[in-house]
C-alpha cells in the first residue's frame, strides 16, 4: 500500500486532484451512495432547476459496468500519462497556466455539451488535454499499440478512433432524442430515478443498449 501512496503523491497537484474525483465519483454513483440520476450534464435539469453542480459531476463521472470498464480505464490511463506530462512539461512550473487552459477547455466542452445533449465530459475534457500535448509535440513519433508508430499530431485522431471501437456498442452522434454522448444510454434504474426526482426525465432516451444489462 506504500508503494501505491508513494505512487499518488508522485503524481503533478493538479493531475492528482482530477486523477482522483475521476476514481471517485464513479465509485459513489457505482455504490449507490448518490444516484448517478444526479451526475449527468441534462440541460433541463441544469437550465432550468438550477442544479448547477451538474457541468461538474458529468465531468468526472463515467458509467462503470461490465461493457464500459475497458473503455474507462484506458481514458484513465490517459488522463494520467498526458496530464501528467503537460503539467510536467510545458507548464512545469505554472501550475496556474495549467488550471487556466483546463478550465478554458472545460467551459468550452460544457457549452458545447449543454447545446449537442453531450451528458457526459470525462471522455472530451481528456481528449483536449490529449490535443494540446500532440500539437505541442507534433512531430514526436509515438507509439500504439501492436507497435505502430506515428507523429504525435495524429496521436489524438488514433485515439478517437480507439475509443470508438472498443465503445462500439453506444451511440457516439449527439442527440436530444437519444444517447448521451456517444456514450450509451443511462440504465433503467437511473431512467427511473431521474423521473422521480425530476432530473432530466422529459428526455426520449429511446431503444438501446443500457449499461449494465446482461
Amino acid at each position: 500500500m506504500s508503494d501505491i501512496g508513494d505512487w499518488f503523491r508522485s503524481i503533478p497537484a493538479i493531475t492528482r486532484y482530477w486523477f482522483a474525483a475521476t476514481v471517485a465519483v464513479p465509485l459513489v454513483g457505482k455504490l449507490g451512495l448518490i444516484s448517478p440520476a444526479y451526475f449527468f450534464l441534462w440541460p433541463e435539469a441544469f437550465l432550468y432547476r438550477f442544479q448547477i453542480w451538474r457541468p461538474v459531476t458529468a465531468t468526472f463521472y463515467f458509467p462503470v459496468g461490465p461493457g464500459t470498464g475497458f473503455l474507462y480505464l484506458v481514458n484513465l490511463y490517459f488522463l494520467y500519462q498526458y496530464s501528467t506530462r503537460l503539467e510536467t512539461g510545458a507548464f512545469d512550473g505554472r501550475p496556474a497556466d495549467y488550471l487556466f487552459m483546463l478550465l478554458f477547455n472545460w467551459i468550452c466542452i460544457v457549452i458545447t455539451g449543454l447545446a449537442m445533449d453531450m451528458q457526459l465530459l470525462m471522455i472530451p475534457l481528456i481528449m483536449s488535454v490529449l490535443y494540446v500535448w500532440a500539437q505541442l509535440n507534433r512531430d514526436m513519433i509515438v507509439s500504439f499499440w501492436f507497435g505502430t508508430r506515428f507523429k504525435a499530431c495524429y496521436l489524438p485522431w488514433v485515439i478517437l478512433g480507439f475509443n470508438y471501437i472498443i465503445g462500439g456498442s453506444y451511440r457516439w452522434l449527439p442527440s436530444r432524442r437519444g444517447g448521451v454522448s456517444g456514450f450509451g444510454v443511462p440504465p433503467a434504474s437511473v431512467r427511473r430515478a431521474a423521473d422521480q426526482n425530476g432530473g432530466g426525465g422529459r428526455h426520449n432516451w429511446g431503444q438501446g443498449f443500457r449499461l449494465g444489462d446482461q
